[in-house]
């Protein structure tokens, strides 16, 4: 017997929106504090800097959310 899918656990989104909220919130935080321009410069410029970081963050979120999003067939462990 299979489960459905909707009331199966999503790990992989969960942790995958964990990340893009966090991510978002270093670049929404330079972009009140410096504004959108400079976010911009902060995150094209050379150096490895926060804004870098939590762009590869939600980079990494969104990859998550997909993998959880991928079909599977949950097969029921109930005895």
């Amino acid at each position: 017997m299979r489960r459905e899918l909707s009331r199966a656990k999503n790990w992989y989104s969960a942790m995958g929106i964990l990340f893009i909220v966090v991510g978002s919130v270093t670049i929404i935080e330079t972009s009140l504090i410096w504004g959108f321009g400079f976010a911009i410069d902060f995150i094209l410029s050379p150096e490895i800097n926060r804004e870098k970081v939590s762009t590869g963050m939600i980079c990494f979120g969104l990859f998550m959310v997909f993998l959880g999003f991928r079909r599977r067939h949950y097969e029921d462990t109930r005895f």
